[in-house]
């Protein structure tokens, strides 16, 4: 396995598990780092729009995010690193904009709310991980060595599992970041693509055609295009 082929992602992995250990056993530097809304209007603390990617509520929070990036991040990494000028900025800016983008709904709607405070990196993970599914939506992926299904499968059991968590609201989870960061995932990618690789959206297409539930192993047309 070639680590130095996705650096970045192995990057921010280190730094949300460095982060959030310090936060488990930290107090102080937790409150200072989570999203806090009325924090941010009242002191102009905008920062907490990053730090707050790189904090998690356990361990279990932690695992699951960063489980989920490794396998997306490290392909979206490389494919746009092969398939597009400056593509290891353009992950960067996806990751990065994707997390400060599904914030803004929970900012706006809890600005006036001193008790509303969320944490976690949901938003740039699920941004990544539609970018990542527009690629090459029906790959197949094994949960624990023997659960098959496809990305797009994933991608959309993981959008039902955060929105009945945001509805059920039992933790400090930022849940709606996860729609919110999708849906800007999804977007940033296919205008992305439109500009600099107006050529691959016919494969893209033709794909869509052909679903698979339990996905197919090797990689479709789209990539194809893209990487050889």
């Amino acid at each position: 396995m070639d680590f130095q082929a996705y650096p970045l992602t192995l990057l921010i992995i280190a730094a949300n598990v460095l982060l959030s250990m310090i936060g488990f056993s930290n107090n102080h530097f937790l409150s200072k780092a989570l999203m806090w809304p009325y924090k941010v209007k009242k002191d102009r603390e905008w920062y907490r729009f990053i730090s707050s990617g790189f904090v998690h509520a356990d361990w279990m929070h932690l695992i699951f995010n960063m489980f989920t990036f490794y396998f997306f991040g490290r392909n979206m990494e490389i494919i746009l690193q092969r398939a597009i000028p400056n593509g290891a900025l353009w992950f960067i800016f996806i990751y990065f904009t994707g997390l400060i983008v599904s914030d803004i709904p929970s900012y706006l709607k809890h600005k006036h709310n001193p008790q509303y405070k969320s944490l976690g990196a949901s938003g740039a993970v699920s941004a990544v991980v539609f970018a990542a599914v527009v690629f090459d939506p029906w790959s197949q992926l094994r949960l624990y060595g023997f659960i098959s299904m496809s990305a797009l499968v994933f991608a959309l059991l993981y959008i039902v599992y955060c929105v009945y968590m945001s509805k059920k609201n039992a933790d400090n989870v930022n849940h709606d970041a996860h729609l919110w960061g999708a849906l800007f995932g999804l977007m940033a990618t296919l205008l992305l693509m439109l500009v600099l690789r107006p050529d691959i959206f016919p494969f893209m297409l033709e794909e869509l055609k052909h679903p698979s539930i339990t996905g197919r192993r090797g990689i479709g047309a789209t990539l194809r295009q893209l990487l050889y």
